[in-house]
């Protein structure tokens, strides 16, 4: 029953979405169009094109176009059909690539009448306002005790495990999520660690058929799963009779959680690692072009650059400006990366291998400058067209780090998986040099997982406002 709300509240907040959309382009046309804003830009006939007839084939293109982008973003997923919060990020997201991506087709595509750019920005901030509000009194409704208790899910925990002291936290830190814990039947001693005192105890692990009926339960989350064969069965039959929802949270899979994918051979079921976003067809190329134009443009606007600073290289320490060094790339493919020299050519004398560190004495002076506006990384974007890193990824490292890392850092060699970047979402973090690993994997898987091509616009701006202290 819950589940065929939550799909209504789905149906009604896309038709909201649509309706909202449509009606603020059409207000865009009206005030670019019918107010005094008509007398800014290009003047243009009335008979020409400045009619709505002529203009509804624009509002219908770019209706569909914000709706796919809303699409894209998740907003539409079922589990954060409450929150508030995150429906905000995705309509600016989604809202500020429409009117990019709005223009660029209109260009590309020739579309006549042309699409003013007055109206794009106008429509792109009319939706803004309107879509937020309009899923803001959706949310109010939504939040009334009535309906919460409608598309709220009863959780109980069947056993503890690190991954359920997780998802209780996430649960507890976000107000507007759809699931509610009732509580948990232990399945004999805590692996990990013992569940939070305050969630009840609703019985034994044998007695699952009495909690059920006594309980009002919507879906059990089975956490260990280190009991025998016969007893997750009998859980699994327990909430088939009592018409419940049972799920199990593999504690095998720990990392690249997102790509876990079911597959059916001969009747048998296998669940593995096998589906990233950028392991899509589609995305993997759509990267791919943004890189080759990217790297075109990096290296045209980058050579005054390199020029200047190759010339306060030589000046400050005779030698070469260019650094070359072999790091790991995808699939642990090795290459060559290209920097401007930021140190001086003694750096590493005895084979020694390592970052570099704040007020580094190895470093030039010139070098702490391009260090810290990242100037040295410009020549990388060479890299980047011959297909060995991409604009946005993790950060490559030297062969000889990697392999005390990967022994040492749980999932560290999972970074492999999509090619390194100049820039990244552990770097415009603050997690650049010598700073915590563990932390810059998390980082790191997270944007391995989470990948889109706003979240690379993002980055790439957010760089050019980082600035880096490693000298």
């Amino acid at each position: 029953m819950r589940e065929q709300i939550r799909s209504r509240l789905i149906v009604v907040s896309f038709i909201g979405d649509l309706l909202v959309v449509a009606a603020m382009l059409m207000l865009a046309y009206w005030m670019r169009f019918e107010t005094i804003l008509k007398y800014y830009g290009t003047k243009v006939e009335p008979t020409a094109w400045l009619n709505l007839d002529a203009y509804k084939g624009h509002v219908v293109l770019g209706t569909t176009l914000l709706l796919l982008l809303l699409g894209n973003f998740r907003i539409y997923a079922p589990s954060y059909i409450h929150s508030v919060r995150r429906h905000w990020r995705i309509i600016g997201q989604a809202c500020a690539l429409w009117v990019l991506g709005y223009l660029t087709i209109s260009l590309i595509l020739k579309v006549n009448p042309p699409i003013s750019r007055v109206y794009c920005v106008l429509g792109g901030g009319l939706c803004f306002v309107a879509l937020g509000v309009w899923r803001k009194v959706l949310h109010v409704w939504m939040s009334r005790a009535r309906m919460a208790g409608k598309i709220t899910q009863q959780v109980l925990f069947v056993g503890w495990s690190a991954e359920s002291n997780r998802l209780m936290s996430i649960i507890e830190s976000d107000p507007n999520h759809i699931y509610d814990v009732v509580g948990i039947v232990p399945s004999g001693d805590w692996h990990d660690e013992a569940p939070p005192a305050h969630i009840p105890r609703l019985g034994d692990y044998g007695e699952i058929e009495a909690v059920l009926a006594r309980h009002e339960v919507d879906l059990v989350l089975m956490t260990d799963m280190g009991v025998p064969k016969d007893d997750l069965m009998g859980v699994a039959a327990a909430c088939e009779k009592a018409m419940v929802e049972f799920k199990l949270i593999p504690s095998v899979f720990q990392i690249l959680v997102s790509g876990l994918h079911l597959e059916n051979i001969g009747g048998i079921p296998l669940l593995g690692i096998s589906r990233l976003p950028l392991h899509g067809t589609f995305n993997s190329y759509l990267k791919r072009g943004v890189d080759v134009l990217g790297g075109l443009f990096g290296l045209l606007i980058s050579a005054p650059v390199i020029a200047f600073f190759g010339l306060m290289i030589k000046l400050e320490d005779r030698g070469p400006i260019f650094y070359r060094q072999t790091r790991l790339g995808r699939n642990g493919k090795l290459f060559s990366i290209f920097k401007l020299r930021s140190m001086r050519l003694d750096s590493e004398t005895g084979g020694r291998v390592g970052w570099s560190v704040k007020n580094d004495p190895r470093c030039l002076r010139v070098g702490a400058f391009m260090r810290r506006w990242n100037i040295d990384e410009v020549p990388q974007f060479w890299n980047v067209l011959k297909g060995e890193m991409s604009l946005v990824g993790p950060r490559p490292e030297r062969p000889e780090l990697i392999q005390r890392f990967k022994d040492e850092i749980r999932h560290y060699n999972a970074r492999h998986n999509i090619k390194p970047g100049i820039t990244g979402w552990a770097q415009v973090n603050g997690l650049r040099g010598d700073t915590d690993l563990t932390e810059r994997v998390k980082y790191d898987l997270y944007y391995i997982e989470n990948w889109n091509i706003w979240l690379d616009f993002q980055i790439m701006v957010m760089t050019f406002f980082k600035r880096e202290n490693a000298c």
